[in-house]
């Protein structure tokens, strides 16, 4: 049975809700949220009939398909449809060999692009499909990535790329690094991102009412959809993150002008890698000084740390302390 793009948008919806314990699916409610879903994602489309919707779950369960694990549970009169694995997703499941070859026919079309202003991204991209997907033989000899083996909460980037895409509200558990236990938290999302091999979720906190909360994935424990209603964000995510470094945005701070002269030995991997987008650079005898305009926060600090004795803060005041403070303490701590 072939897939076309409005079935696996009905799977993924599918999915979804068997693997929402916080929700009892009846035949009827699967029904509905289908086709307010095939609504939303266009609104032209006519929905689907019970009947289709029970060749949805055949299918789904079928080895042909996805061999899912789903309870039918009865809950008086009616049946209740979920997963028995709560684990289980069909986003976690290999890619079938047509699936495999479809994408290597996208692979081919992306890689006419290749090189075009527009599409530096793929210039990165292609190379990991072509490992991924066998387009060329022994590519684990040939080209390696840095990445976090160990990493915990890659499985909630779909989940929350998801809820982003269908403006969808979360319950999370979250353990942050200050709290002595995890809480739950409604949580609206907007945006993930990607920083120095962790992800972050940016988004509104339904309690608190910030729309720029930001969520480390490695501390969350939990996620479940709820059917509140979503709140949308206008928010320009680039510009958002433009002034920074990393992810954190102290609030209601304004970008100043940062000034760090670096050592001769560490000119070249600055010119060749500039520490923010905002670099401008000026020789000083063998030296190079630099001149960002961002907002100083816990990042920038890790960063100008990383180069130990190649590089000296100059301005502003206030983080030239901050940096002496550092160093001080740590010196400090040698001498115990």
């Amino acid at each position: 049975m072939a897939i076309n793009k409005n079935a696996y948008l009905r799977y993924q919806i599918l999915d979804i809700c068997f693997r929402n314990t916080g929700r009892k699916y009846t035949i009827d409610d699967l029904l509905e949220e289908i086709n307010n879903r095939l609504f939303e994602n266009n609104p032209g489309n006519s929905g689907i009939q019970r009947r289709q919707l029970f060749d949805d779950i055949k299918y789904m369960e079928s080895e042909d398909g996805f061999s899912i694990p789903l309870d039918k549970i009865k809950d008086g009169k009616k049946k209740i449809y979920r997963y028995s694995d709560k684990e289980f997703s069909i986003r976690n499941e290999p890619l079938s060999a047509a699936e495999a070859v479809h994408m290597q026919s996208a692979m081919q079309i992306f890689s006419r692009f290749s090189g075009s202003p527009q599409f530096e991204w793929m210039d990165e991209i292609l190379p990991r499909l072509e490992a991924k997907f066998g387009a060329i033989e022994d590519s684990s000899r040939i080209i390696s990535y840095e990445s976090n083996i160990d990493y915990i909460g890659a499985e909630y980037i779909k989940v929350i790329f998801n809820a982003i895409h269908n403006k969808r509200v979360l319950k999370i558990t979250y353990h942050g690094f200050r709290q002595e236990k995890a809480a739950e938290l409604i949580f609206h999302p907007y945006h993930l991102k990607q920083y120095n091999n962790r992800w972050f979720a940016f988004g509104l906190n339904a309690e608190n009412g910030i729309d720029t909360w930001n969520l480390a994935l490695d501390r969350i424990s939990l996620i479940e959809e709820t059917s509140d209603f979503y709140i949308s964000s206008d928010r320009d995510w680039e510009d958002y993150f433009y002034d920074i470094v990393g992810v954190s945005r102290p609030f209601e701070a304004e970008a100043e002008e940062v000034k760090l002269l670096f050592s001769a030995e560490a000119k070249p991997y600055v010119l060749t890698k500039p520490v923010h987008a905002s670099q401008k650079t000026k020789e000083v005898g063998e030296h190079l000084e630099i001149r960002i305009s961002v907002i100083p926060n816990f990042e920038l600090q890790k960063l100008i740390l990383s180069f130990g004795k190649q590089v000296t803060v100059i301005a502003p005041d206030h983080l030239k302390s901050k940096i002496i403070s550092i160093l001080e303490e740590a010196i400090a701590s040698y001498k115990l």
